[in-house]
């Protein structure tokens, strides 16, 4: 399985077929007015700062539900967002990232298990995190991106799980970085790496 999540390249197995980079959306966020039904978020501690996510268990449970484990086993920790495209979204959560020797497999990784598609009606805006996935709808594990515009060709074909309320500045700041060519010629390999530090749950009043 290719890099999850878009496919730009007619040599990816991924979705998306044709989207360019995109530009950066003129569309209001919903940063500050997105409900959550959640008692807990997610910190990401990246080498860029932190993004504070918080979840919608509301629209996808079993997501959430993962995600959250994940986070709490330390998977996600010392991953890398692995694939970057400005104004479209910044990518990561790949357990491949942790082996440099691995790069050219980096987007194939996961938990070494596949999760059910909660597909919902959460707009993909800047800010939202969604779960990558391949061509199936069910073959999300533990890949995520976080959108750094308004994408919203993607709602209902891909699990929105919540959204940034902390952090804005620190996306656009990873959303920045230059990138050169990927493997399989699309322009989203990061020249520098982007650390995921650790991803950390913890009570909603703790992050305000």
């Amino acid at each position: 399985m290719r890099s999850l999540l878009p496919v730009f390249a007619a040599a990816s197995t991924l979705l998306f077929a044709g989207c360019g980079e995109r530009p950066v959306s003129t569309t209001p966020s919903n940063t500050t007015t997105m409900s959550t039904q959640d008692t807990e978020v997610a910190v990401i501690s990246t080498s860029e700062g932190d993004i504070t996510i918080a979840f919608r268990s509301d629209k996808a449970p079993k997501t959430v539900e993962n995600f959250k484990k994940l986070a709490k086993d330390g998977f996600y920790n010392g991953t890398c967002f692995h694939r970057i495209i400005k104004g479209f979204m910044i990518q990561g959560g790949d357990p491949l990232t942790k082996d440099l020797a691995a790069e050219m497999r980096w987007g194939t990784g996961g938990p070494g298990y596949q999760i059910k598609a909660e597909f919902n009606d959460l707009h993909h805006a800047r800010g939202v995190i969604s779960m990558a996935r391949s061509q199936h709808p069910d073959s999300a594990g533990s890949q995520f991106f976080i959108c750094d515009g308004d994408a919203g060709f993607l709602d209902r074909q891909y699990t929105a799980f919540g959204q940034l309320i902390k952090g804005d500045d620190v996306l656009t700041k990873i959303a920045s970085t230059p990138c050169a060519a990927s493997f399989g010629g699309e322009r989203s390999r990061p020249t520098k790496r982007v650390e995921v530090k650790s991803v950390t749950i913890v009570p909603a009043d703790q992050a305000k």
